[in-house]
């Protein structure tokens, strides 16, 4: 009786296993540089359930691939795909298909038929339309189209919709499981989401809305929201309703003001509302009691409502390139603040509450600050007479316009390539004096420097021998000098200059400084100066008698 085991391999397993039926379920031959599907996976189209073909060069699907019935999930992310098969309606078990980053235009009709189909990702691809079979995969529970081309709906929703006026919730809302939802980085400017009761996360950054569909308190489960990098004018007010969501980008639009109503979204943790056109903030805001971060910048807010003291649970607060003038003494009950960002604005001072914040991490003032706390002083206020926190960073300094001008108008390009140029060129002091030190001939011989041990033991000798200079020179020293000097000259190519009597007198002289220099440890200048001069000799030429007989030939010259 044979027994049956479940393989797991990669590329095609070996069967080493002769009395046994081989069940082959994973097969995975991604980054295998293959220009086509291998032959080899139809002999397990019984059993086969994953299969993987990630990052390869695959530009069709064969016929036969579709006959592995028993397969869940087929990844082909990373190829050279141009369309789907209609046979991919003969996968009835296909629960995850992957077709991300190739060059698919459109589904075909017939997807319909992969009922069990949960999970579809096929983001940065050119699909120009939805079919209307999608709006039958009810088990359909997250959906990629990031980075794709839709142009229009289904046909029996109508005329076909051009982009500019884009209709999604008459074929969404059937897909009553849908969760998660990518439409980023396309081109919608108008978008119609319906009543997704399951859906928890919804991503419309990067397209070209104008307005967020009122419709979307439908979404009653929904928890992040990311509408980044739009043109929305204004939030509807029945985004209060979304009383699950817990993160809402809205950052690079045109907002000018924020609803009330988005003081109902008790369960908000992260919102940013940066780089809009923002002069104030609603009163509501003060309910967002579990408001984590918080990020405003590069608005034109003047000033921040009193009531953002009761959002004591935010860590991270940024509100960089507004217009603030002062801060409400009510920041001082945002005790958990860690880091708070108000650099490029208009503040004179901080509030004395502002002392409260004892988990301060980093305040940053300026944008070229060094450190992440700077330390702060208490001092009256001139105009109130209330005591406030300052330091040296205040009052802050405003940007001036100009430095963000960046209009294609105000672009001078001959100012630009005059500047480009200097930066180009180093003048030098003396350049227009190069001609004539051309003809000059400069002859610099360099001669090594000897080793801080070196002039250590010189010093040491100097310092003995300066303390015998009465005792007579006795006979044998005077041959070992001269021919030590010879022998020097001939150890080098180039001959070192001999410095006359008068020099070596000063020699002398200068090593009897050195010594003393060194003896009380300051810094021995004036030694190493007199060494160079007297003894510019390699490290390993002049021994430790030779060199006590130069030190001691020089002192003789001096006394004589």
């Amino acid at each position: 009786m044979t027994t049956k085991r479940k393989i797991i391999g990669r590329l095609v397993p070996c069967r080493c296993f002769r009395g046994e039926e081989e069940v082959i379920s994973v097969l995975d031959y991604s980054h295998c540089s293959l220009q086509q599907v291998p032959k080899e996976i139809f002999s397990f189209e019984r059993t086969l359930e994953e299969l993987y073909l990630d990052a390869n060069q695959i530009e069709e699907l064969p016929k036969q691939l579709f006959s592995c019935q028993a397969l869940r999930k087929l990844s082909i992310p990373d190829n050279d795909l141009s369309s789907l098969p209609t046979t991919i309606a003969s996968l009835v078990n296909l629960k995850e298909l992957d077709i991300s980053k190739n060059g698919i235009q459109e589904f075909p009709e017939n997807i319909k038929g992969c009922k069990c189909l949960s999970i579809v990702e096929a983001s940065v691809n050119p699909i120009s339309k939805l079919p209307d079979g999608f709006t039958h995969l009810l088990n359909l529970t997250q959906l990629f189209l990031n980075d794709a081309f839709l142009e229009q709906l289904p046909a029996n929703f109508g005329k076909p919709l051009r982009l500019f006026l884009l209709s999604l919730h008459r074929s969404l809302q059937k897909l009553s499981q849908l969760e998660r939802l990518d439409l980023g980085s396309n081109e919608f400017a108008e978008l119609f989401i319906g009543k997704l009761k399951h859906l928890t996360y919804l991503d419309l950054s990067k397209n070209r809305l104008e307005s967020l569909d009122m419709n979307i308190s439908g979404c009653e489960a929904l928890e992040d929201l990311l509408l980044s990098s739009n043109m929305l004018q204004q939030l509807p007010d029945s985004i209060g309703m979304l009383k699950k969501l817990t993160t809402l980008k809205v950052d690079e639009n045109q907002l000018t003001s924020l609803p009330n109503t988005i003081g109902s979204l008790s369960l908000l943790e992260e919102f940013d509302c940066s780089s809009n056109e923002l002069q104030s903030l609603p009163p509501a805001i003060g309910y967002l009691h579990n408001l984590r971060t918080f990020a405003a910048d590069e608005n034109f807010l003047l000033d921040l409502p009193r009531e953002i003291g009761s959002c004591k649970n935010v860590t991270v607060m940024s509100l960089r390139s507004n217009k603030l003038e002062f801060l409400p003494e009510e920041i001082g009950q945002m005790t958990k603040l860690r880091v708070l960002n108000l650099s490029d604005n208009r503040l004179k001072n901080l509030p004395l509450t502002f002392a409260k914040l004892k988990d301060l991490a980093a305040l940053w003032l300026s944008d070229n600050q060094s450190k992440a706390l700077i330390p702060l002083q208490s001092e009256a206020n001139p105009e109130t007479k209330q005591r406030v926190l300052t330091n040296y960073m205040f009052p802050q300094q405003p940007r001036h316009d100009e430095e963000y001008q960046s209009d294609s108008d105000s672009f001078n390009l001959a100012l630009w390539e005059e500047e480009r140029q200097k930066r180009m060129t180093v003048a030098f002091e003396f350049e227009d004096k190069k001609d004539e030190e051309d003809s000059v001939e400069i002859n610099l011989k360099r001669y090594p420097t000897p080793y801080p041990e070196d002039m250590k033991n010189m010093a040491k000798s100097a310092q003995t021998l300066v303390g015998h200079a009465g005792h007579a020179l006795g006979p044998e020293i005077r041959p070992a000098v001269m021919p030590m000097e010879h022998h020097a000259k001939e150890q080098y190519e180039h001959g070192w200059p001999m410095a006359p009597k008068e020099a070596v007198v000063d020699m002398a002289a200068q090593l009897e400084v050195a010594a003393k220099v060194l003896k009380t440890g300051r810094e021995p200048t004036s030694y190493n100066l007199a060494v160079r001069v007297a003894f510019p000799c390699r490290r390993d030429s002049v021994s430790k008698g030779q060199l006590s007989c130069w030190v001691f030939q020089a002192h003789l010259y001096r006394v004589c």
